[in-house]
């Protein structure tokens, strides 16, 4: 089994607009990981934070996922999860994330045309509201991701299958090497 070294960043967040790839490709480092024998969990964030309707205060429901991810990051490090890869939107607020982990995190930007995600979107999602408002948010969260420059580095991202985006998510981080 593979351990971190003490230099090395245990958490690799993957960021990015909605339909960019984010879970996919953390699940699909999480297969690689795996076939290296690298002790690992995979966090979904947005299943962290998913109720109705939000709290008061809290529209995006972020105060709920970071509760629930210092909790979870604990109980996969109690079970001895090395590593922990993360996906979900981060676009200025990384420091609430390490908070929560309790240490630092190598935040990697997923970036995809919006013709890919609004593609993504539409086979993801049925017609209707939902699915009008993720189209419609994808090139505002781009945009806000843009500006924030907050990652450590960006993948552009097209039609490649989730196995060689995460292959080269892996080799640019470094991560878990």
């Amino acid at each position: 089994m593979i351990s971190a070294s003490p230099a090395q960043p245990r958490c690799l967040h993957l960021t990015g607009t909605v339909g960019a790839g984010k879970t996919t490709t953390a699940y699909a480092v999480g297969d690689l990981l795996r076939a290296r024998d690298v002790s690992h969990a995979v966090i979904d964030l947005d299943e962290l934070h998913r109720l109705w309707p939000a709290p008061a205060g809290d529209p995006f429901k972020q105060q709920v996922e970071l509760a629930n991810l210092r909790a979870v990051a604990a109980n996969y490090r109690t079970a001895g999860a090395t590593y922990l890869v993360l996906a979900g939107v981060v676009v200025r607020d990384r420091h609430r994330y390490e908070d929560a982990l309790g240490e630092p995190v190598r935040l990697c930007r997923l970036r995809a045309p919006l013709s890919v995600v609004t593609a993504r979107l539409t086979d993801r999602h049925e017609p209707g509201e939902e699915r009008d408002w993720h189209i419609r948010r994808a090139p505002e969260l781009d945009g806000l991701l843009d500006n924030a420059a907050s990652a450590d580095l960006t993948i552009d991202v097209g039609d490649e299958t989730p196995e060689q985006v995460a292959a080269r998510v892996l080799a640019a981080t470094g991560f878990a090497d």
